[in-house]
């Protein structure tokens, strides 16, 4: 097999120079040689040894394919694995599987061209938790049989709560009691205790078992019963329970830290109860869920889509427990404190006693300020089933009856609008004091004095007399009371009589200052330099000296004049931009399409309409908005989604958007709150035993509950489910609708593969479709059929019997019966002889026994199934004599 192809030079060779050989290998037979060839240089010989290969192949293979830690999804996961060819010829690989759990392995076989590599795709489905460990088993050209383990952990979802504090696991938060119009905070931990993200939302159940909303649970049956029938038990209780965050993601691992407020509220029912003192416990549910799975919500006859809950797969529950307490202080005395009746100047006090009567929690007060009264202590803090002492003291500045509102606030904690996370001190309850007092003016003893020539500021019409009015008052404190009256000393009025008026002045009635006869020192002092003062007799103007160096130039009343009226110009301005503000708020507050801009019961009347104006093409969207603050309730969703199932299912629907509206909406980015009051479902379709070449459909159920259009879009690369159809639909506002998933297969044996959705082409969903392909098989009621004579007939006449055939599968069989053949011809005969039998039905067969002097009694036919089974059928003929 080898030739050597060289010309042998006829003289030495030079240096530098070379020779050229060839050697050829043509090999005629699958083996291995070896050779060798000779060189002779001079006097040397070298063996060049001459080796002859075959082409082969060397297959490579991983040993291990670990899909580490997976959630249990309900999905179908892949990874792929490399077959590398290292030799020079093509080699061929076979994969099979055996296991229990199933594998798809794509392909299972081939051939790998040399100096290359094939993928092969394994997948798994993550729908039960577990450890899988399975083997492949892989035959590999030139390297025999090997192994390769598939591992993987298929773990569950798994949400805790733990404390903020303690980090231990939490079932129970007890608020303990709160006063109504407070709220009291407590913090949790969510921990994601699994290997991937984590989209959660919080769920308040407000229909759960063992749920108290406003109940006084240690009150006695009868009582409890009775407050039942007094009150109204629809109570929103998404305003008692805040959660801040109540939505978010989670990664692997991680830790949330998540505010629960308790805010109690007073219930008030359809008719006020007189006990002012009730106390409301409330025993509540918290459920923190992941979102997407809704199965809950899917459910009924024929899968058919019923909004109700059940128990969810992946959510953990959290108890919360609280009571309401009203404020119980009361005043002794009180409401109504009169006091004494005093003089100008005086005080008088009344001892009050503030009691808090509630056995379970302090109460902080604050006296408002009233005038003419005061309060000591203003603030105080009063501990459980105690007292504490005011003093109230009438202190009166001016004559007169004084009934003022004493209001009281009691301070405690609040919500913050602005941070819902911290409290706030707030005044969340006032009581109110009404007082009484009486001031009344004390007549005083004037004393005249005669003047000893020094004039005072202020003295009588003459000068003669002063009156001192300072004197000691018998209050409790002196006060010195100056008396600026005049005193009945210049018994004649001169300001109105005109008896020594100079006859020049009798007509000036404009000027009415009258000046006193000894005010001449008083006159040397600045005064306001636009009156005039007359005498007080012959009302002649007086002169009215104005000192230069007191008084105020004219620029400076001008500065003066224009600072007073910079200010009343600004105040006045303050004044009409509220109102105008107060107009336009009261305008805006109505500027809506109904009322446009005007309050209503305004003399306006509303037009009479009647139920042929109403269009009814439109929707009327029936379920109010959800606050993006408040949680979501178990009864607000199973509401609003009976309203949107309670409208009729929509079989076709837009495939893309159209209109603005449309596309405004199908581009929104949904919160985890909007995307778990979608319900697409159910999570897994299985279509249980199904017939190879049969066409089986299972509804997927589309439900929008929100109060704008979402688009959904189906991606399916599935060959089984390509007849599925619309792939794609906008779907309206509180509407459902529903896309038949058909599934068409020809291959036997367990099917398990998912496909993924899109909702406003941003946020994936799947979902697993589960079948057992089975090929198509008929069943019979009897393997053996006894044929009996039927009674009171003659002889020799037929015997007859019949046997059930029966379909349990979902697609049409036809069959033949064929009878088998022996050395003596058969007897007997059936009816129908072929045909077909519909699915989940059955048919009846009729067979029939000839007898004759040579009839045999026994005979057998075969049912054969068109693409399907086979089965005997004995017959028997009992003849008696």
């Amino acid at each position: 097999q080898f030739k050597l192809i060289v010309e042998n030079p006829e003289k030495p060779v030079a240096p530098g120079l070379q020779v050229k050989a060839f050697v050829e290998y043509y090999p005629d037979r699958p083996e291995n040689l070896q050779d060798k060839l000779l060189l002779l240089v001079d006097d040397d010989v070298v063996d060049i040894p001459l080796l002859g290969l075959i082409p082969y192949c060397s297959l490579e293979i991983e040993s291990e394919i670990d899909f580490g830690e997976v959630i249990a999804g309900n999905k179908v996961i892949s990874k792929e694995i490399s077959i590398a060819n290292h030799g020079s010829s093509s080699g061929a690989f076979e994969i099979s599987y055996d296991g229990v759990v199933l594998l798809n392995i794509t392909p299972a076989n081939g051939v790998v061209k040399p100096k290359s590599k094939r993928t092969i795709k394994v997948d798994i489905c993550t729908d039960v938790p577990g450890i899988i460990k399975e083997a492949m088993k892989v035959e590999l050209e030139g390297r025999g049989c090997t192994e390769v383990w598939v591992k993987a952990v298929v773990v569950e979802r798994v949400l805790k709560v733990l404390g903020a504090s303690c980090g231990k696991v939490l079932k129970c938060i007890d608020f303990g009691p709160v006063y109504f119009g407070t709220s009291k905070t407590e913090q949790i931990s969510l921990y994601n205790k699994s290997p991937e993200n984590m989209d959660w939302v919080a769920v308040l159940e407000d229909n759960a078992i063992g749920g108290e909303m406003g109940t006084d649970l240690q009150r006695s049956t009868d009582a409890v019963l009775h407050d039942l029938s007094l009150k109204n038990r629809d109570v929103d209780v998404s305003n008692l329970i805040l959660c801040t965050p109540n939505q978010g993601t989670l990664q692997p691992y991680e830790k949330c830290l998540v505010t629960l407020c308790f805010s109690p509220e007073k219930f008030k029912g359809d008719i006020e109860v007189s006990d002012s003192s009730l106390k409301q416990d409330y025993v509540l549910f918290l459920r923190f869920e992941t979102v997407g799975n809704r199965d809950g919500y899917l459910q009924g006859p024929d899968d058919a889509a019923t909004a109700t809950t059940r128990t969810h797969p992946h959510h953990v529950d959290l108890a919360l427990t609280g009571s309401g307490l009203p404020v119980m202080v009361t005043f002794n005395p009180g409401p109504e404190i009169n006091f004494m009746d005093c003089y100008l100047g005086e005080q008088t006090q009344v001892p009050c006693t503030l009691k808090n009567e509630s056995e379970s929690l302090p109460v902080t007060f604050s006296f408002r300020k009233a005038a003419h009264f005061n309060i000591s202590p203003e603030k105080g803090k009063i501990p459980k089933r105690s007292a504490k002492a005011v003093m109230i003291s009438f202190v009166p500045r001016q004559i007169g009856t004084f009934k003022m509102t004493q209001i009281v606030d009691i301070i405690g904690t609040g919500l913050d609008k602005n941070n819902l996370q911290d409290l706030k001190i707030i005044s969340f309850h006032q009581l109110h004091l009404s007082l009484t007092g009486v001031c009344k003016s004390k007549r005083k003893k004037i004393l005249f004095t005669v003047n000893p020539g020094l004039t005072p500021v202020i003295s009588n019409a003459t000068g003669q007399f002063v009156a001192d009015g300072t004197e000691e008052c018998t209050g409790r404190a002196p006060v010195a009371v100056q008396c600026t009256d005049t005193v009945p000393v210049a018994i004649l009025k001169s300001t109105q009589t005109q008896i020594h008026t100079h006859r020049i002045n009798r007509d000036c009635k404009e000027d009415a200052l009258i000046a006193f006869p000894n005010d001449r020192a008083a006159s040397l002092r600045p005064s306001e330099w636009d009156k005039k003062y007359r005498t007080i007799f012959t009302k002649t103007e007086r002169y009215n000296y104005i000192d230069p160096e007191f008084a105020y130039t004219a620029h400076e009343r001008q500065l003066i004049a224009e600072h007073r009226k910079y200010y009343v110009d600004f105040i006045s301005t303050l004044r009409q931009r509220r109102l105008e503000k107060d107009v336009d708020s009261q305008f805006y507050l109505y500027d809506d399409p109904v009322n446009i801009g005007i309050k209503p019961a305004e003399g306006l009347k509303s037009p009479t309409i009647s139920i042929t104006d109403l269009p009814m093409e439109k929707q009327q969207l029936k379920a109010p908005p959800l606050n993006d603050d408040c949680l979501l309730t178990s009864r607000k969703l199973a509401m609003i989604t009976s309203n949107s199932t309670n409208e009729g299912t929509w079989s076709w629907l837009s495939p893309e958007p159209s209109s603005a509206q449309e596309k405004e909406d199908c581009s929104l980015t949904l919160t985890h709150k909007q995307l778990h009051q979608i319900f697409i479902g159910p999570s897994t379709i299985d279509f249980g035993d199904v017939c190879v070449y049969s066409t089986t459909t299972k509804e997927l159920h589309i439900i929008n509950n929100l109060l704008f259009h979402i688009w959904v879009e189906i991606e399916i690369e599935i060959a089984e489910l390509q007849e599925t159809s619309p792939l794609s639909q906008v779907v309206p506002p509180l509407t459902k609708t529903h896309v038949p998933i058909v599934f068409e297969t020809i291959t036997l044996g367990i099917f398990k593969k998912s496909f993924t959705y899109k909702i406003n082409n941003q946020h994936l969903g799947h979902v697993l479709v589960v079948a057992n392909a089975v090929p198509i098989e008929l069943e019979l009621s009897a393997r053996e059929l006894i044929l009996n004579p039927v009674p009171g007939c003659l002889a020799e006449t037929e015997f007859r019997a019949t046997v059930r055939v029966n379909n349990p599968r979902n697609h049409p069989a036809g069959f033949s019966w064929k009878p088998v053949t022996t050395d003596r011809k058969t007897a007997f005969s059936i009816q129908p002889a072929r045909g077909t039998v519909e699915a989940y039905s059955d048919l009846e067969c009729e067979v029939v026994w000839h007898p004759g002097f040579n009839s045999p009694e026994a005979g057998e036919f075969i049912l054969c199934v068109r693409r399907g089974n086979t089965i005997k059928l004995k017959c028997f003929a009992k003849v008696t004599i």
